[in-house]
């Protein structure tokens, strides 16, 4: 960690676990097979999800959308709470480190992440010993709201330039190889952890 002066967290994967089979799970329970297979490859040529995380669609046009798809009478709870049900919670002591280290570090968050979850995660993750998400990072990036997805390097250019940073002074944490590779190609530090790997000896 000798130079480095920023920090960049992804969420999904690094601040809080994943479940993806649980959301499937869920959406069976619903009467929907195929769930993934249907959403990622049957809207227009176009990923759903991949919409949704870039902000192309609403969360409105995305629940519309889902029910065309599925052929299922849903209403718009159930399908939040099957799309929801793939976040897994926020372990703590993450919280906890994340506080500690905004003091030592310029922090932030650069996250593919969709309204529905974002806004779940608000009140339900960083809602913590009387905090919020802005408490834990000097700047949130966000996919839906950037209108851009890892890993377009345009996502990394506009954080660099947004936070006033230099690659050679970040150390970016992402669970996805790809995404790590992209930032590096650009001079950012990076490290990319095993799925539910503990992290937080980075930094002792």
């Amino acid at each position: 960690m000798d130079g480095i002066k920023n920090l960049i967290f992804d969420f999904g994967g690094v601040i809080i676990n994943i479940a993806r089979s649980r959301c499937v799970e869920a959406f069976e329970q619903l009467g929907v097979a195929d769930v993934g297979e249907k959403i990622s490859n049957s809207y227009k040529s176009k990923n759903l999800f991949k919409l949704l995380e870039t902000g192309l669609i609403s969360a409105g046009e995305f629940r519309d959308d889902v029910r065309h798809l599925t052929e299922q009478p849903l209403d718009d709870q159930q399908i939040d709470a099957a799309w929801i049900k793939m976040l897994d919670g926020v372990a703590s002591y993450k919280l906890d480190l994340l506080l500690e280290l905004r003091k030592r570090y310029n922090t932030m968050l650069l996250s593919n992440t969709n309204i529905i979850h974002w806004e779940w995660a608000e009140k339900n993750c960083f809602s913590y010993k009387g905090y919020q998400a802005s408490d834990f990072f000097n700047n949130i990036y966000l996919s839906y709201e950037l209108h851009l997805q890892k890993p377009d390097p345009e996502i990394y250019k506009y954080v660099l330039k947004d936070a006033a940073i230099i690659p050679e002074e970040t150390f970016f944490i992402d669970d996805t190889a790809l995404n790590c590779r992209a930032a590096e190609a650009l001079g950012i530090h990076t490290y990319t952890p095993d799925p539910r790997e503990d992290w937080s000896y980075l930094f002792k």
